[in-house]
């Protein structure tokens, strides 16, 4: 017995019972919470030397197969602005936005869907790296990092 629900909303949020009749042991009930997340982002700090690689997960506790089946985008923040790097849809090679303010170059998409920058520059320090992945129209999960250039 399954309960299937389809287009998912924050308001479906709730205590589910099931209960059936069986014969001769008389009715059986389970109950589940249900708690539906809208949005849900999280924060990161990774620190790096200068002109070394720089690769950043997409969501640190997920696996490259999880993600393989979604729409995941990676954008690049600073100053304000967003500005996209690299689109990949499921089972189609990554496509790599050119306009880019990061070398084309130096910006690679990982086999685990984690993003790769080398050499690291000065101008990265600040900036904020997220990835975007889309489980479904009302359900994105985001990770975001902030990264810190360091000199030798």
């Amino acid at each position: 017995w399954a309960l299937h629900l389809k287009n998912v909303t924050v308001s479906l949020s709730g205590q589910y019972e099931c209960s059936f009749a069986t014969y001769p042991f008389g009715t059986k009930a389970a109950k589940i919470q249900l708690v539906v997340k809208a949005e849900e982002e999280q924060h990161y700090v990774k620190e790096v030397w200068l002109n070394q690689t720089l690769e950043i997960p997409c969501l640190e506790d997920t696996t490259s197969e999880d993600l393989s089946n979604y729409p995941l985008k990676w954008l690049v923040g600073e100053n304000g602005r967003q500005e996209e790097l690299v689109t990949k849809e499921p089972s189609c090679p990554a496509v790599y936005k050119n306009g880019s303010t990061l070398d084309r170059q130096r910006v690679h998409l990982g086999l685990n869907n984690a993003l790769k920058i080398f050499p690291t520059k000065i101008m990265d320090d600040g900036r904020v790296f997220s990835c975007h992945v889309l489980y479904h129209p009302e359900r994105v999960q985001k990770s975001s990092t902030t990264v810190r250039v360091f000199g030798k």
